[in-house]
């Protein structure tokens, strides 16, 4: 037999469903207005703002992609987060796997670092950053002639991914301390050494968790905006998709060209929706999986 529900049960989901299905409208009729928008011919934003379009106005995208530079923004976007993400990958995998999986003299002490740059505010430490890099460029310009330290997408993803080390290993190591020592036993004992043990066996073990890290951290990267703008100080420069973004915004508001602005909205949350999409259940594999045996 059913067990009946009680009336506060029965309120209770009732309120659920509300607020859930409030926060959803919250978050899908702001998105759904600016991919309208992007759509729109300039004429048609001194009307009603929640008017459908009159037609498909595609040639904002244009714009926006070609006289806004959002084509060159995307494509420094790309290769900051590709390569942030691959010196995150190759120095956090390696650190997490030995400082939960081995002992050795400093172990704690370098444990205790990492977790305590959790708690480091990366917005607060950007100004130190951008002067020490201005004092290397300094350095180098009396030995050199030329710095790169600023205005170079290769230290802005160095910058990246030295910030997101702490929580990267955090979660990582979390995940390989639960993992059985059988399999590497076995591993050793057929011959395999510790490099091997741990490209073979325990990171196939783990990618639930490292599929997981590599969602947060694009996400992360492909939206940060305060390095970036204080990294890239060459107004005429290359520049990342949020700042070159925010610098579209102040010069259409004042040029009038709704459409192109919204349309440059769209290029920035496009890939991140998409990759949302596609990669959904993964990520919920991942978390479920770091929440229960982390």
């Amino acid at each position: 037999m059913k067990e009946k529900t009680s009336t506060p049960d029965r309120l209770y989901k009732v309120f659920i469903y509300v607020v859930l299905a409030t926060l959803a409208i919250l978050i899908i009729v702001p998105v759904a207005w600016v991919f309208m928008a992007s759509v729109k011919e300039n004429s048609e934003f001194y009307g009603n703002p929640w008017a459908l379009p009159a037609g498909l106005h595609w040639q904002n995208f244009v714009e926006a992609w070609t006289e806004a530079r959002m084509g060159d923004y995307m494509l420094s976007s790309v290769i900051v987060t590709a390569l942030a993400l691959a010196i995150l990958l190759v120095v956090a995998l390696p650190a997490a796997y030995v400082l939960s999986r081995f002992k050795f003299r400093g172990c704690k002490f370098l444990n205790v670092c990492f977790m305590g740059g959790l708690f480091i505010n990366v917005n607060y430490i950007v100004v130190p950053i951008f002067l020490m890099l201005v004092d290397g460029d300094k350095f180098l310009k009396s030995i050199f002639g030329s710095g790169f330290l600023l205005n170079n997408l290769v230290v802005l993803a160095l910058v990246y991914a030295a910030t997101a080390l702490p929580f990267t290993i955090y979660l990582l190591s979390g995940y390989f301390a639960t993992l059985p020592h059988d399999y590497e036993e076995a591993a050793y004992i057929d011959g395999a050494g510790y490099t091997r043990t741990m490209v073979k066996i325990i990171f196939p073990m783990a990618k639930p968790s490292i599929i997981t890290i590599i969602l947060f951290n694009f996400l992360s990267f492909w939206n940060e905006y305060i390095i970036a703008m204080t990294l890239l100080t060459d107004p005429n420069g290359t520049r990342t998709l949020p700042v070159g973004l925010m610098n579209l915004t102040q010069a259409q508001q004042s040029a009038a060209q709704y459409g192109q602005l919204y349309a440059g909205l769209v290029l920035v949350m496009l890939p991140t929706l998409i990759l949302y999409i596609c990669v959904q259940k993964k990520l919920t594999q991942g978390m479920t999986l770091g929440g229960l045996k982390g």
